[in-house]
């Protein structure tokens, strides 16, 4: 008897025995329990040849008390005093007393002056200690009080049966149908239950006291009247008539007892296999996400349009904010439950469990690697995919505008003719010229050719742009090109055409005498000023591609730069126009015709005028988009401060807290109960820290769709505040699962807090890392260091090497070359678990199968509760021995296949 049950029956008898002395008892109480106990002590008195007829009087002398004591202990008492006297009455009653008092029974308020004396109050008191000592105490059922056991016992015998409810032991037996069960479940033989009535209270319970009378060798000890009669049957008379039937049954506890076994080793293997099932459909489903995410993460076809490659990173973004974090923690919960379940299956002997082939951790920990290095490149090529299309829309545009320039410069109007550039150089009007007119087509064709050589950098510019956009694989750039080749082809005709024609002017030239130099001052200045305009305008409205506050700040001092020139370019245009002015003076002077032309070139003052009109509308509008600009990156800037000010604030503290939960995970003091207090308070900080990173997930969405990838002011990316949150989430889960499974080592092998606290100072002296495992050289110091002693294993011997390597094995199942806290425990107390072994499990079917080497469906249902009768019919196999019946099933391979061992 272990010492919990020992302590336990004792408070109960304590309990029982310190009854109220004072309390009358019920008149019908005491009828019941006279009756009852008399006939008890019959039961035990004949054996010796003798009974009792009145239990006050007949005990009073003390020698069949005495006889009483002997015969159901089995012991020898002290000789009797045989004189009749009261001394020795009463001497011989201590005697009684004083053997009852020696097995550990408080007498409370029992004298033997007052047995002597036939109290009978005190007379039934000590009778019913003497039953409960030696008829109830022994009876316990899980470690229950002897009362709670036969209770148990009842409750569980009488559960299958109809109408009856077990209780207590008073209203509980009113009907006798809970005795009939009784009597049925051990003997069917004796009793048809199918029979009974529930309203016949009083025939049922003579048919139990009959029954168990003739058959059962239990004397009749109640009336059936005065069971149904009374309100509430004595406790003590029924609890006293109900342990006869369980010592006469005793035999069948063994049978009890052998499905006791079977039903918790069952259920352990019940548990195991549904944490098994668990693993396996977590493991499945996680790898076959992964499976389907690989693929999209790995498709790195581009799209054509800006627009459709952000919302690929839109895409990307919901997969890492709101796809990949639940199965993050589907990763962290599988791990956790698959070292669970080992711990499970090392603490009850059972193999370990080898996942599915493809499913094992390390499988889903390279698919899980697999699947961010995926994740890395599929968002570098993105961002590279969004810069290189933000550059070739820059470049398109320009090109669209260089290109349209030039198109509407070389469709430009001659002012003598209807033409474009090309129709007017291939023109033959000099040939009836004037010595001034062919003069004026010569410096018009020279001011021609310096507004060509002008235009040379923007054909080249064109030109390059063309070629950028083809290197950098523009989608439209068949179009590009086509434009590109009509633009130069036209050029290379402009340049044959404007030799053409300077050779037939200069040839003409000789025959010229006059020019009006005015008009040619006029073209000399107003062409270069009008290329001026030209690069104005141009500039003015030339596009821009930034990314910072300074680089746009660089634009704003370049055009403000341009706006100090202006003053002098009016007073260069003020000028121009006054030259035009002295023309119409003159001609007004000498009456000359004036000329509604300029005979070199074919800008006008209203050109002039018109242009400049245009850059001074330019200008502010240049301002306003300039000043747009620079807020927008002012705003982007901002972002990226707030961005980086949180960011340093929370890439610090993923990283300190990481340490933290590393050195709790390799210095934990206190118990284990505190220890998980701890953690789980770390956890709860940690999961209350959360807001900041969804904060800053925010902070990160609104650079993103800015288009701001860059961010001077912060060594952490969005990436590495994500991979470090995911690690300390990790880290902190398996911490706790450690404990957890440090918990159930303790309780499983009944270790103190003491000796958990010298494992772990012993691992953490030899955890030279601290990385929470012990390499094999410290493993084997840190045995030495403990006095653990096996043959060889101390020495360095190619024995103890053996040994050694053994012992490695068992501690490092997968070679991964290091010692785990958990399998260091496993290691040092695997000697200290009481747990069933398979061949324990084979005897205890054998008992419910009655010795025989097979076992039917029939006995299964009989002995087991419903569902674990079924689980074990449906996985035994036949048996395949001689002489069984049909439906007969093998329980010894069963018993095996538990344990993962072969045959017994």
């Amino acid at each position: 008897m272990d010492h919990y049950t020992a302590r336990k029956r004792n408070e109960y008898m304590e309990q029982e025995e310190d009854w109220d002395r004072d309390l009358l008892l019920d008149p019908a109480w005491e009828k019941q329990q006279r009756k009852t106990f008399t006939a008890w002590c019959n039961s035990h008195l004949r054996k010796a040849g003798t009974q009792i007829e009145n239990i006050e009087e007949d005990f009073r002398n003390g020698l069949k008390l005495m006889l009483l004591l002997e015969v159901i202990s089995g012991e020898r008492l002290p000789r009797p005093d045989k004189g009749k006297m009261r001394f020795h009455k009463i001497a011989n009653v201590n005697k009684a007393l004083d053997f009852i008092a020696s097995k550990g029974v408080k007498l409370v308020s029992i004298g033997a002056e007052e047995i002597v004396d036939g109290n009978l109050k005190m007379t039934l008191g000590m009778i019913w200690t003497i039953i409960l000592r030696f008829a109830i105490q022994d009876i316990s059922v899980e470690e229950t009080s002897a009362k709670e056991g036969l209770l148990l016992w009842c409750q569980r015998k009488t559960a299958p049966y109809r109408n009856v409810n077990v209780q207590n032991f008073h209203t509980s037996w009113k009907d006798g149908l809970a005795l009939c069960a009784l009597i049925h479940r051990h003997r069917p033989d004796l009793i048809d239950y199918a029979k009974l009535r529930k309203d016949d209270p009083i025939g049922n319970l003579n048919t139990a006291f009959e029954v168990a009378e003739k058959y059962l060798d239990i004397p009749k000890m109640l009336d059936a009247e005065d069971i149904v009669n009374t309100p509430k049957p004595d406790e003590k008379a029924i609890m006293t008539y109900v342990s006869c039937f369980y010592h006469a049954f005793a035999g069948a506890e063994q049978a009890e007892t052998a499905a006791n076994r079977i039903c918790k080793v069952l259920a352990v293997n019940q548990e195991n296999e549904k944490l098994m099932e668990e693993y396996e459909k977590l493991a499945s489903e996680l790898l076959e996400w992964i499976r389907r995410t690989v693929p999209w993460l790995e498709n790195r076809v581009g799209e054509p349009s800006m627009s459709a490659m952000q919302r690929k990173l839109e895409d990307f973004r919901d997969y890492r904010r709101l796809h990949k974090p639940p199965r993050v923690q589907e990763k962290c919960q599988l791990e956790i439950n698959f070292n669970t379940l080992q711990t499970k299956l090392r603490l009850s002997h059972r193999p370990a469990f080898m996942p599915s082939e493809g499913k094992l951790v390390s499988d889903i920990a390279n698919a899980w690697r697999g699947l961010e290095q995926a994740e890395k490149g599929y968002e570098d090529w993105l961002l590279s995919e969004i810069r290189r299309l933000q550059r070739l829309q820059h470049l398109a545009e320009k090109f669209q505008q260089k290109a349209s320039l030039h198109e509407a410069w070389t469709r430009g109007r001659w002012p003598s003719l209807h033409a474009g550039k090309e129709e007017m150089l291939s023109q033959r009007d000099y040939e009836t010229a004037s010595l001034q007119e062919v003069r004026a087509l010569l410096r018009r064709h020279e001011a021609f050719e310096s507004d060509l050589a002008a235009h040379q950098d923007r054909v080249e510019h064109i030109a390059a742009l063309a070629q950028e956009l083809n290197e950098l694989d523009y989608h439209e750039a068949a179009s590009v090109n086509s434009r590109c080749q009509a633009i130069c082809d036209q050029w290379d005709n402009l340049g044959t055409l404007t030799q053409k024609r300077r050779d037939a002017l200069e040839r003409m030239e000789k025959l010229l005498e006059t020019i009006d130099q005015l008009q040619l001052e006029f073209a000399r200045r107003a062409a270069p000023f009008n290329n001026w305009l030209d690069g104005a305008v141009e500039d003015l409205q030339d596009v821009w591609l930034v990314h910072s506050v300074e680089e746009t700040q660089s634009l704003v001092t370049a055009h403000d730069q341009f706006k100090a020139t202006l003053p002098e370019a009016d007073r260069e245009r003020g000028a121009i126009l006054g030259i035009q002015g002295e023309i119409q003076k003159i001609c007004q002077t000498y009456g000359l015709r004036p000329s509604s032309t300029n005979p070199y070139i074919a800008l006008t003052p209203q050109d002039i005028n018109t242009k400049w009109d245009m850059v001074r509308k330019l200008v502010p509008s240049r301002d306003q988009m300039l000043q747009e600009e620079l807020t927008r990156q002012q705003v982007n800037e901002r972002l990226r401060r707030q961005f980086a000010a949180q960011a340093n604030a929370i890439g610090p503290w993923i990283q300190g807290k990481v340490e933290e939960v590393g050195r709790l995970a390799a210095g934990m003091a206190g118990s284990l109960e505190e220890q998980m207090a701890g953690l789980r308070q770390q956890e709860q900080n940690i999961i209350n820290y959360k807001s900041n990173i969804d904060r800053l997930e925010g902070d990160h969405q609104l650079l993103q769709e800015s288009l701001v990838f860059d961010n001077k002011h912060t060594v952490y990316s969005m990436e590495h505040i994500r991979v470090g949150w995911e690690q300390l989430l990790t880290s902190i889960a398996r911490t706790i699962n450690e404990v957890e499974n440090q918990v159930l080592t303790r309780d499983a092998k009944g270790l103190s807090q003491e000796q958990l606290n010298e494992f772990r100072a012993s691992f953490n002296h030899f955890d030279r890392k601290r990385n929470g495992m012990m390499e094999p050289d410290d493993f084997r110091a840190c045995l030495i260091s403990m006095g653990y002693d096996l043959v060889g294993v101390l020495q360095l011997c190619p024995r103890g090497e053996v040994e050694f390597a053994r012992i490695m094995t068992m501690v490092d199942p997968n070679a991964a070359g290091v010692v785990t806290f958990q399998a260091f425990i496993d290691f040092m107390t695997r000697e200290t678990a009481e747990t069933d072994t398979a061949e324990q499990v084979v005897a205890s079917f054998k008992i419910l199968a009655g010795d025989k080497n097979y076992i039917t469906a029939e006995e299964l249902r009989r002995e087991l509760p419903a569902e674990q009768a079924e689980y074990c019919i449906r996985r035994m196999a036949p048996y395949k021995g001689a002489g069984a019946p049909a439906g007969a099933l093998d329980y010894v391979a069963f018993s095996s296949a538990l344990y993962g061992e072969s045959d017994l």
